[in-house]
């Protein structure tokens, strides 16, 4: 290409990949992908991240490393360029970009200066909230009274239902203060450098709730059916039990259930509709054509299934590590817009920004270009995908004890990360998947391994580990995770020492 075109990153947090409309889901309400799918891009429906939370996922797909690769398997162990690790970001401002960077973090540590991987870390002033006219909304991790009482069943169910407004339009929070920065930003850009926006949201992470009118959006009856529960959890892991004893949702009937993924997919809803403001701001500075667009999530959500809310760091059950990813190039690069089946994994992404740019990282990573695919030169990209999570007995430091919620009953978050500080029992066992398009293995350090077979048990519900049956099949997916393992175990740095 001539001219580097503008890559735009949308990274939303925890949407689960089967909440889109073109992917067969009659509940989803998301007409800005949808269309820019049917016109322009490709959504790939067998899109897996590489860790079920943020940190380790958004480490490995701006670095195109698999979490194991320098150890990036938990919340507080980020890129640091001291060390010598990459982060796309600084290697497209390196090369030219002009980067913006609004919302979360979970990427670099809190105590490096940003500039040095951006140009912009937008951040709202008090003259942009009297511009948009709009006034910060309650934070629903700070302000936690629909959380309920104590030992009731809603305490830890993440569900906070339908968000008031206040007489505004919209439930002011920093995602919308990250879109509106960002449509305001492209608006008024006159540079000469091409543009790299990376728009990190919040949503659709919980606790789930929205504003009018995304709240009211779905409908009810078009939700697709929960996974069921598992019996006596036979032949799962230790942690999902754990976590569904201390959630306490046993009695929540369907309806319930409907209310809180109902909530769930208005939040999807309004990032559908955050994603078309975007949309229309390239469009009316011309510079849609020109630009790469990239709509990811880091993970998904149990919503529900399995009578589970929010997520885990060591289980990869369809619904946390299958993710929407839809891609849009410039236009001059012929693009066949459709759904795309083919096994992908999000370490692709970075892998394809440097080869639409035609830069070298100047390091080794596992990503694969995804515009032959695009194109759709082929439909074939990857025989199997992999995601991995957990940790060592005794490795404190990747217990997250860090966290207040590790030891205190009273916050959201401890019917997980509870469970991850204790040694005792294997809650927080290291393990590996790996997935084909037909069966899923795990390996699990501490505990029994898993394998699903994906056409029989879509819903991951019966383990066959021990099934004589399917002995090939596991002795296959044995061979592809250790042949990976040794292709993926190290980077070797491209600077040479001298030897005297």
């Amino acid at each position: 290409m001539d001219e580097k075109p503008h890559i735009i990153i949308f990274n939303v947090d925890q949407w689960r990949g089967d909440v889109l409309g073109h992917v067969g889901n009659l509940a989803a309400e998301t007409p800005n992908l949808d269309k820019i799918v049917e016109e322009d891009g490709v959504s790939f429906s067998n899109a897996f991240c590489q860790n079920p939370v943020c940190t380790p996922s958004r480490c490995s797909f701006m670095t195109g490393w698999y979490p194991h690769v320098r150890g990036h398997r938990t919340m507080t162990h980020m890129l640091h360029l001291e060390r010598g690790e990459p982060n796309l970001l600084k290697i497209l401002k390196d090369n030219g970009y002009f980067v913006w960077w609004g919302g979360r973090n979970d990427l670099i540590p809190g105590q490096q200066n940003a500039k040095e991987v951006c140009d912009i870390r937008f951040w709202p002033k008090n003259e942009d909230l009297k511009r948009w006219d709009h006034k910060w909304k309650k934070n629903l991790h700070v302000w936690t009274k629909w959380r309920g009482k104590k030992d009731s069943d809603t305490y830890y169910s993440f569900f906070a239902g339908k968000l008031d407004s206040g007489g505004d339009d919209i439930y002011f929070d920093l995602d919308w203060a990250m879109i509106l920065g960002a449509i305001d930003f492209i608006r008024n850009y006159d540079g000469a450098k091409p543009l790299c926006i990376y728009i990190a949201l919040a949503n659709p992470h919980p606790p789930y709730g929205i504003e009018e009118p995304w709240f009211s959006k779905i409908d009810r009856n078009k939700l697709p059916p929960r996974k069921k529960t598992p019996d006596n959890w036979i032949g799962k892991p230790s942690i999902l039990k754990g976590i569904y004893e201390r959630q306490k949702l046993q009695s929540w009937t369907e309806d319930r259930w409907n209310e809180l993924r109902a909530t769930y997919y208005g939040m999807c809803a309004r990032v559908d509709h955050q994603f078309g403001l975007l949309i229309d701001v390239l469009r009316e500075k011309n510079q849609y054509n020109n630009s790469a667009i990239f709509f990811f999530s880091d993970h998904g959500d149990f919503t529900g299934d399995y009578g589970l809310v929010e997520k885990t760091q060591n289980t990869f059950e369809d619904c946390l590590t299958n993710i929407p990813l839809i891609i849009k190039l410039p236009k001059e690069i012929a693009v066949i817009p459709r759904v795309s089946s083919a096994l992908v994994e999000l370490i692709d992404f970075s892998a394809t920004v440097y080869s639409l740019i035609d830069i070298n990282p100047g390091y080794s990573h596992f990503g694969k270009d995804l515009i032959p695919l695009l194109k759709g030169e082929t439909e074939n990209h990857r025989e199997a995908v992999f995601c991995e999570g957990g940790r060592l007995y005794g490795e404190e430091h990747a217990m997250e004890k860090e966290s207040q919620s590790s030891l205190d009953a009273l916050e959201l978050y401890w019917p997980r990360v509870g469970l991850q500080i204790i040694d005792e029992k294997p809650y927080h066992s290291k393990a590996t998947m790996c997935r084909t398009t037909d069966f899923k293995y795990v390996r699990r350090l501490y505990e029994i391994d898993e394998l699903y077979d994906l056409n029989k048990d879509p819903e991951e519900i019966f383990n066959i580990i021990d099934d004589p049956l399917y002995f090939n099949v596991l002795s296959n997916m044995k061979e592809q995770m250790l042949t990976w393992y040794m292709e993926t175990c190290d980077v070797v740095p491209f600077n040479l020492d001298k030897r005297f």
